[in-house]
C-alpha cells in the first residue's frame, strides 16, 4: 500500500511536470555550487541541451577585464615655465617691476620712520611726497595716551549782497566729511583727512594767541582758507562772500557706563579773527569769475 501510494505520489508528481507545472531540472542537484549560485546558469525554459551545451544565443559571457589606464604624461613645465617665451619675458618684468616698487616702499617708509640721518637730510621731500598722505605712519592707536577728543571745524561767511551785508549761520565742515565718510565702504580720502590734517596743520604752526610761530604759519593759514572757500563754494548764499571765519569745537570722549571717571563733554571754542577772501582763497573756477568781473569793472 505504501509502495501504491509511492507510486501514486511519484505519477502525479511526473504528470504536474509533464503539464506545465513546476519547471524541473534533473541536473540541478548535481550542479556545482558555482552554477547554483548563478541565475544565469538554469536555461529560461528549463530544457538542458542532451549534451549538457547551452546553446549560444543563452551563453553566459564574462565581460572582458577593465584594462589598465596609461599613466598620462607627466607635464614637465608648471608655472613660468610652462608659459611660451613672449609670456615668459612678461611675468618676468612684472615680477621684476613688483619687487622693484616693493623694495622702494619698504626703503621709504624705513627712512621716514629712522633717525634723522644724511639721507634722510638730504632726500627729506622726496620722502615726504612718497610716504604722504597714503602711506603716513600713525602710531596713536598704540600710545599710551590714544586722542579722546572729538574735534569738529566750524565756518561762517560775511556775504555782500543787493540788501547790504549779512552773516551765515556757522556750517559744521567735520559733520559734512563724516556724511561722506559714514556707510562708504570706499570713501575718499578728501572726506577723510583732508579738512583733519589741514587743521592740525594749523594749529601746530600757530600758538594759542593764533599767531604763527614759524615760517609755515602763512602756509598753513592759507591752506585752511582755501579748504573753506572750497566748502562755502558749494553753497549759493546769494552775493559774494567777502570774509570767512573758522573755529574749532573740542569735546571730550564721554567714558563708558561702568567706569566711574568723571569728563566733562561740553565743547570748548577756539574762535579764529575774520579773513578777508582774495582771489587766491577761491576755487578756480570761482576766481577767474571774480578776475573777469575785477576786469569787467575796471573797464567801467
Amino acid at each position: 500500500m505504501i509502495d501504491g501510494e509511492r507510486g501514486g505520489m511519484d505519477s502525479d508528481h511526473d504528470r504536474s511536470s509533464a503539464g506545465g507545472g513546476k519547471n524541473a531540472w534533473p541536473q540541478a542537484l548535481n550542479r556545482p555550487a558555482e552554477a547554483r549560485d548563478t541565475p544565469e546558469a538554469i536555461p529560461p525554459n528549463g530544457v538542458v541541451p542532451p549534451d549538457g551545451a547551452v546553446p549560444p544565443d543563452q551563453a553566459v559571457t564574462t565581460p572582458p577585464a577593465p584594462s589598465t589606464p596609461q599613466a598620462e604624461p607627466s607635464v614637465t613645465g608648471r608655472g613660468i615655465a610652462g608659459l611660451s617665451s613672449p609670456y615668459q619675458v612678461v611675468a618676468a618684468l612684472a615680477l621684476s617691476l613688483i619687487g622693484l616698487l616693493a623694495c622702494t616702499h619698504v626703503a621709504m617708509v624705513f627712512l621716514h620712520v629712522a633717525p634723522s640721518n644724511t639721507l634722510t637730510k638730504e632726500h627729506g621731500k622726496t620722502i615726504d611726497r612718497w610716504i604722504y598722505p597714503e602711506f603716513e605712519q600713525n602710531w596713536k592707536l598704540f600710545a599710551p595716551n590714544p586722542l579722546q577728543q572729538n574735534v569738529a571745524v566750524h565756518v561762517r561767511a560775511e556775504v555782500a549782497d543787493a540788501d547790504g551785508r549779512r552773516t551765515t549761520r556757522w556750517m559744521n565742515l567735520t559733520h559734512e566729511d563724516a556724511k561722506g565718510i559714514r556707510g562708504n565702504f570706499f570713501p575718499s580720502h578728501v572726506n577723510q583727512n583732508e579738512l583733519r590734517r589741514g587743521w592740525d596743520f594749523y594749529v601746530n604752526s600757530h600758538d594759542s594767541e593764533n599767531r604763527p610761530n614759524g615760517l609755515r604759519g602763512d602756509l598753513s593759514e592759507r591752506y585752511v582758507r582755501r579748504i573753506a572757500m572750497l566748502r562755502l563754494s558749494e553753497r549759493d548764499y546769494g552775493g559774494t562772500i567777502e570774509r570767512i571765519q573758522l573755529r574749532s569745537a573740542t569735546s571730550s570722549i564721554a567714558p563708558p557706563p561702568w567706569s566711574a571717571e568723571k569728563i566733562s563733554t561740553k565743547p570748548v571754542y577756539r574762535v579764529l579773527p575774520w579773513w578777508t577772501v582774495t582771489s587766491d582763497d577761491l576755487p578756480e573756477h570761482a576766481a577767474e569769475k571774480s578776475r573777469e568781473a575785477a576786469r569787467a569793472e575796471a573797464n567801467q
